[in-house]
C-alpha cells in the first residue's frame, strides 16, 4: 500500500479539497450578493466584473496588507515563546518537539492604531477656507465594491498559497504532518510547512488575526455608514451588531497570545485552507449580517434586543472563561486562579482539566463561541435565511473540528483519552451532548 493510499485524508481527500479550492471563492461572491438583496436568488447573480475596479481593489488590498505588516514590524511588542513544535522535517523525516518559536505580540496596539488612522487619516480640502484637513475615511463606498474586493482577495490568497507551497520544498523545512500526503492538491489545501517565516516574520500567526480580522471590522463600519446614507439612520440592530462584533475583534487581538496554543498554530500547516480562511472567508462571510442590515432593518423590539444581548453575554462568558482558564493552566498550573482545579495526568505528562469550565464539556468553549455567532444572526430578524449562514456554517465547522481534535487526542493519549472522556462525557452541552 502506498503513502497516498494509507494517508488519513480529511475534508473529503484530494477531491473534496479540490472542490473547496474551486468553489469557496464562488460561494463568497454568491453570499455577498444574496446578503445585499436579502434572499438566495440565483437568477440575479452578476456574472461579470469591472476589470479596472478589480485592479484598484487589488492594489488597495495589497496596500492594506502591507500597512498591517508595517504595524506588526514597527509597533512596540511583547516577545512570547510559543508551545514546543511538532512536525516532520523534510530531509530527516523525524519529529522533534523541543524547539519553541518566538512571536511578536502587538495585535492589540495595531488594532487601536488602525482605528485611529481610520478616524483621522483621510485628508480633504476645505471648500471655503482652502485649507487641508484630516478627517475620517469615507468607508461607505466599500459597500458598492464588496464583490470586487472579495474576488481580489481570493486571487491574492491563491497566489500566496502557491508561494507557500513552492517555498515549502526549499531547505529542510519543518512540515505539518496533515500536509505531507504527497498529493499536490491535498497538500496545497492543508499546507505543507508548519510555520513558514521570512526571518522572524511568521506568516501564519500574522494572517490568523491581523488583515482579515481587522478587515472584518472595517467592512462592518463601511456598512454602518452605508445604512446611514441609504436609510437616513443607523438601526438598533446595526448598532448592537457593531458592538458585538467590534468587541469580538478587539477581544481576539487583546488575547492574541491565546492563539499560540490552538490547532491552527501548533498542528495545521499554512496552506490555502488557512490563508483563504483567514484573509477571505472571515472578512467577507462574517460581515454578511451587517451587509444585510444596510437595506433590511428588521425593527426588532427593545425586549427582543435585550434578550439577544443577554444571550450574547452568556456566550461570551462561556467562551472567554473557558479559553482563559485553559490558557492560564497551560502556562502555570500553580496559578491561584486554576490551582484548585482537578486534572488527569497522562502518561505523556500532559495535564487534562476535569473540573471548572472543562469539567462541564470537552468543547465548552465552542459552545460559547457558537452562541455568540447565533446572536449576530438574530439581530437581523427572521425574514431571511441569508444572515443565518454563519450560524449554520459555524456549527458544522465546530462539529467537524471537534471530531478532528478528538481523533488527534486519541492518537496522542491513547487509553488516557478514553479515561478523560469517561470523566468528562459531554462534548458541547453539559447533560445533553
Amino acid at each position: 500500500m502506498t503513502q497516498k493510499d494509507s494517508f488519513p485524508y480529511e475534508f473529503g481527500g484530494p477531491i473534496g479539497t479540490g472542490l473547496n479550492i474551486l468553489f469557496l471563492p464562488v460561494l463568497i461572491l454568491c453570499l455577498t450578493h444574496w446578503s445585499a438583496v436579502g434572499s438566495v436568488d440565483f437568477t440575479t447573480l452578476p456574472w461579470t466584473t469591472n476589470v479596472d475596479t478589480l485592479a484598484k481593489c487589488i492594489v488597495g488590498l495589497v496596500t492594506w496588507f502591507l500597512f498591517q505588516v508595517l504595524l506588526e514590524r514597527l509597533l512596540p511588542c511583547k516577545l512570547v515563546q510559543g508551545t514546543p513544535l511538532q512536525g516532520v522535517f523534510a530531509a530527516r523525516k523525524s519529529i522533534s518537539t523541543q524547539e519553541c518559536l518566538e512571536y511578536r505580540i502587538n495585535g492589540h496596539l495595531a488594532f487601536w492604531v488602525t482605528f485611529l488612522v481610520l478616524q483621522t487619516g483621510w485628508i480633504v480640502k476645505h471648500e471655503e477656507s482652502g485649507t487641508w484637513q484630516f478627517t475620517s475615511f469615507p468607508l461607505s463606498g466599500l459597500y458598492d465594491v464588496t464583490a470586487e474586493l472579495a474576488l481580489g482577495t481570493s486571487i491574492l490568497c491563491f497566489g500566496l498559497s502557491v508561494y507557500l507551497y513552492l517555498t515549502s520544498f526549499i531547505g529542510n523545512k519543518r512540515l505539518a504532518v496533515p500536509g505531507t500526503s504527497g498529493n499536490v492538491v491535498y497538500d496545497f489545501w492543508m499546507g505543507r510547512e508548519l510555520n513558514p517565516r521570512i526571518g522572524n516574520f511568521d506568516w501564519k500567526e500574522f494572517c490568523e488575526l491581523r488583515p482579515g480580522l481587522m478587515g472584518w471590522m472595517i467592512l462592518n463600519l463601511a456598512y454602518c455608514q452605508k445604512q446611514k446614507e441609504v436609510l437616513g439612520y443607523v438601526s438598533m440592530s446595526m448598532m448592537l451588531l457593531q458592538c458585538f462584533q467590534g468587541f469580538y475583534v478587539w477581544d481576539a487581538l487583546y488575547q492574541e497570545e491565546a492563539i499560540l496554543t490552538t490547532m491552527d498554530i501548533t498542528t495545521d500547516g499554512f496552506g490555502y485552507m488557512l490563508a483563504f480562511g483567514d484573509l477571505a472567508w472571515v472578512p467577507f462571510t462574517y460581515t454578511l449580517q451587517a451587509r444585510y442590515l444596510v437595506l433590511h432593518d428588521p425593527q426588532l423590539s427593545i425586549t427582543a434586543l435585550l434578550a439577544i444581548l443577554v444571550l450574547h453575554i452568556v456566550g461570551y462568558v462561556t467562551f472567554r472563561g473557558a479559553n482563559g482558564q485553559k490558557d492560564i493552566f497551560r502556562r502555570n498550573p500553580e496559578d491561584p486562579a486554576v490551582a484548585h482545579l482537578t486534572y488527569l495526568k497522562t502518561k505523556r505528562g500532559t495535564k487534562l482539566l476535569t473540573s471548572g469550565w472543562w469539567g462541564m464539556a470537552r468543547k465548552i468553549n465552542y459552545t460559547g463561541d457558537w452562541i455568540m455567532g447565533l446572536t449576530w444572526c438574530m439581530v437581523c430578524g427572521f425574514n431571511s435565511i441569508v444572515p443565518y449562514f454563519y450560524a449554520i456554517y459555524f456549527l458544522i465547522l465546530l462539529i467537524h473540528r471537534s471530531i478532528r481534535d478528538d481523533h488527534a487526542c486519541q492518537e496522542k493519549y491513547g487509553s488516557d483519552w478514553d479515561e478523560y472522556k469517561r470523566k468528562v462525557p459531554y462534548r458541547f452541552i453539559p447533560g445533553l451532548v
